[in-house]
């Protein structure tokens, strides 16, 4: 009777810790929705995503400033490569890529905002524990803050708020699987192979995985 009562009190005591900082899984595939408070930037995007390699693709479609766009990147952060993908024109355009890596975390320092219930607690399998954090970070442009939901067991990402000069802009997590579903996704395709590196970037890619 002792050890039940013992056993009870542990266990309570493992679901009362205070939530902490954590790390998403390494490799993950997914989708996500973006889109900016000015409403110029709405998009779709499936990603596939390596932390150990330091490797994102993504396939984004959606709207800028009134006009639709198609996106395919691979984003090589040890190779400081970006590949532009045209499968419909088998072309390839190979850039630099300046921006660096940022796994998919919760920064050490980031403050609890809470946690809660997405869905409802009534009844098993209608809801999903998630915490919020919020915090500041030092970008490039300056300092930006960000608020940013993710899963209590896996640490899987849910939503970001981001705010930077330019304002807010949020992500939407989705149908996220844990490991790579096609590892070919983060390999450059046989086309990409006679592509010459350019001299300069026009521009990189604003999404979740370059802000933050």
């Amino acid at each position: 009777m002792r050890a039940l009562i013992l056993f009870a009190c542990l266990s309570v005591g493992c679901l009362a810790q205070r939530p902490k900082p954590c790390t998403s899984p390494p490799l993950l595939t997914g989708s996500l929705s973006v889109a900016s408070q000015s409403e110029k930037l709405m998009a779709y995007a499936k990603y596939s995503y390596d932390a150990l390699g330091k490797r994102i693709r993504l396939r984004e479609f959606g709207s800028y400033n009134n006009k639709t766009f198609h996106f395919d990147v691979l984003l090589l952060f040890r190779e400081r490569v970006m590949y532009k993908i045209n499968y419909k024109n088998q072309t390839c355009c190979k850039k630099p890529l300046s921006a660096d890596f940022h796994p998919m975390e919760i920064p050490r320092n980031a403050s609890l905002l809470g946690q809660v219930v997405v869905g409802s607690s009534s009844g098993p399998g209608q809801g999903l524990l998630v915490n919020s954090w919020w915090g500041e970070l030092q970008m490039k442009k300056g300092p930006a803050k960000y608020m940013s939901t993710v899963t209590e067991f896996g640490c899987i990402p849910v939503s970001t708020l981001f705010h930077a000069s330019s304002g807010w802009m949020v992500t939407n997590f989705f149908n996220n699987v844990i490991g790579l579903v096609d590892p070919q996704q983060l390999i450059p395709p046989r086309f990409c192979e006679g592509a010459q590196l350019e001299e300069r970037l026009d521009e990189e890619p604003e999404t979740f995985f370059t802000l933050f």
